[in-house]
């Protein structure tokens, strides 16, 4: 069981869900899941991670907005101005004047009418065409918050600390991962439950003996970061790291009985 704990924590998992292994490495990984459950849910989990930051991402450009644009540029551009046949004049020549005076104040307002739906089809297509742009926008900004995500998750410099629930949420989750030369630290959230309105986690770096717990960060705007990666700040020599569920402002001691995940480095 140390033996699966300890592969599982050596990042090699990352690696493979992101297909940049060796194809030895890769047939050893998928044994490794074959033998071990504890193995393939992880591998699953990380995928559940991934694919969600990059459909979490983000609205896209339908058929339907491009079909619909597409036929009011045509209906703009496509329609045909009827053309009234006049009959020579003959002894009904007064009717003939009236009958053409009418048809002709009836084109003016068509014409008019018409105008008037071709001016609307621009303001829609006008209007349309900025909420593509915003769409476009947003894509990037997804993107480039996946990218920077990935580029966390890839570094071979990182050690990879994982974290097990703890008695109050014993389902409950999370990754470390610690460039410690850089000594920047991120936490992957993702395995913990939406905190209760009012509260908020707080993440501890730990010396082990006498017990000494450092506050590093609180993981504050839980619900709007869809990531669920936060940057806290360095550890010094941390020996382990523990999530608590403190109240909104964080606490100046971890609040045991609220201890969500532990992990030791």
């Amino acid at each position: 069981m140390m033996e699966v704990r300890e592969y599982i924590e050596s990042g090699i998992l990352e690696l493979y869900v992101f297909g940049i292994l060796t194809d030895a490495e890769t047939e050893e990984v998928s044994a490794m899941a074959e033998k071990h459950p504890e193995i393939k849910d992880e591998i699953l989990s990380i995928e559940k991670a991934v694919i969600s930051l990059s459909f979490s991402m983000s609205p896209y450009l339908s058929a339907a907005n491009y079909d619909r644009i597409r036929k009011q540029l045509l209906e703009k551009h496509g329609v045909e101005e009827g053309v009234v046949e006049m009959k020579p004049r003959s002894n009904v020549g007064l009717f003939i004047g009236w009958a053409a005076a009418i048809v002709l104040m009836f084109g003016v307002g068509y014409q008019y009418t018409q105008l008037d739906d071709a001016k609307e089809q621009i303001v829609n297509v006008e209007s349309e065409r900025k909420e593509l742009e915003k769409e476009f926008n947003s894509l990037q900004i997804d993107k480039q918050k996946t990218e920077s995500i990935l580029s966390i998750i890839r570094d071979n410099n990182n050690t990879v600390v994982a974290l097990g629930g703890q008695a109050i949420s014993p389902e409950s989750k999370a990754k470390v991962y610690w460039n410690q030369a850089t000594q920047s630290v991120y936490v992957d959230a993702s395995g913990l439950p939406e905190p209760p309105e009012g509260m908020v986690y707080q993440v501890w770096a730990l010396k082990l003996n006498p017990l000494t717990p450092t506050s590093i960060g609180l993981l504050e705007d839980f619900k709007a970061n869809e990531a669920r990666l936060f940057n806290v700040n360095s550890t010094g020599e941390a020996e382990a790291f523990g999530i608590t569920l403190e109240p909104a402002g964080g606490s100046l001691t971890p609040t045991l009985e609220q201890l969500y995940t532990l992990g030791k480095v």
